[in-house]
């Protein structure tokens, strides 16, 4: 059975998707940019800043959906620009301190809303 998953705390869709599912005991959240939901506007600056709110968003899922980060499983970047590799990991690995999770980060032609990362995660309830 599937349980849709949304948090007033995180931005809304931009699409026909919800921010996440459960499925038995797995959390599927959707791919994350940095909009800050209070706002309703794209952080914009630094790398570093957008990805913070990147993380923030997922949090903000993780937490409605009764999970923190020391459940997630795997999580997918997807960054506009490899340049910015070293600094996107700088600011995932303060979430990821011990037992980080399986990922992959990857370099596309482009991303919603034009933003330069994106992140999604896949958690278990334990």
């Amino acid at each position: 059975m599937k349980q849709i998953i949304n948090s007033p705390k995180a931005p809304s869709p931009i699409g026909p998707y919800s921010q996440a599912v459960k499925a038995g005991s797995t959390l599927y959240i959707s791919g994350q940019i940095p909009i800050n939901q209070a706002s309703g506007n794209l952080v914009s600056g630094s790398i570093e800043e957008e990805t913070k709110q990147v993380m923030k968003n997922l949090s903000y899922i993780l937490e409605e959906a009764g999970l923190t980060f020391n459940d997630v499983l795997k999580c997918s970047i997807f960054v506009s620009d490899m340049g910015t590799f070293a600094q996107v990991n700088s600011v995932y690995g303060e979430y990821f301190e011990d037992n980080p999770p399986a990922r992959e980060t990857v370099e596309v032609s482009g991303l919603p809303k034009g933003v330069n990362v994106e992140i999604s995660c896949i958690a278990l309830y334990s």
